[in-house]
């Protein structure tokens, strides 16, 4: 859709920025008053469906290269690989609330109420692949530095936020996002929330970002 704003010919003017908006006004006046307008929820609305997209093709990927269509698989546990029901792991996968609510309402929270930086809301450009580089660098950078602070901070913390994510010790496909709500709030949110600072990419940028995380 963005060869030749292609987009433009999809949907109305009216429901994309073409330029880098600010949403989220702040001004003094006696006091702190803000002023605000919404977005338009096409550019939410297409980035869900981006991500969607990419859990589609890497459910795909995964469940032919399980079974055994690239070649011998070579278990990396000593009793060997475990038995993996697709049913039972999109089940599980499906009722973690952290996965999708947690992370479903900060996409939407964040966008409809103009809380992204102002570029994010551009839908001019095209993508930008060095801003889905840098995103895709910084995340993982600060989300290994969170991991460290879950396991090294304070045992407590660790206790109520990682250790049940490693509670698992042959884990399956699925299992890498079973965790709980504080760890996915440092080890995603808070990655998720300082790039967002740091690349000002625009939505095409921020969908591709999205859809490869």
């Amino acid at each position: 859709m963005t060869i030749g704003d292609f987009y433009k010919t999809i949907f109305p003017s009216y429901t994309y920025d073409a330029e880098p908006k600010q949403y989220l006004h702040i001004r003094n006046s006696n006091g702190i008053v803000f002023e605000h307008e919404w977005p338009s929820p096409l550019g939410l609305s297409l980035g869900l469906l981006a991500v969607v997209i990419g859990q589609i093709f890497t459910l795909f990927y995964f469940f032919t290269w399980n079974a055994g269509n690239f070649g011998t698989l070579i278990p990396v546990e000593k009793n060997g690989p475990p038995v993996y029901s697709l049913m039972e792991g999109l089940k599980t996968h499906l009722a973690q609330p952290e996965g999708f609510l947690m992370l479903g309402g900060y996409l939407t929270i964040t966008w409809m109420f103009g809380l992204m930086p102002s570029s994010y809301y551009s839908f001019s450009g095209g993508i930008n692949w060095f801003h889905v580089v840098a995103q895709l660098l910084i995340q993982d950078f600060v989300q290994y530095g969170m991991h460290l602070m879950e396991h090294n901070l304070d045992k407590r913390l660790y206790r109520m936020s990682h250790k049940p994510h490693h509670r698992f010790t042959n884990p399956k496909l699925f299992d890498a996002f079973n965790g709980s709500p504080g760890d996915t709030f440092l080890m995603i949110l808070v990655p998720l929330i300082i790039t967002a600072r740091i690349v000002p990419a625009n939505v095409w940028s921020y969908m591709t970002f999205g859809s490869l995380y």
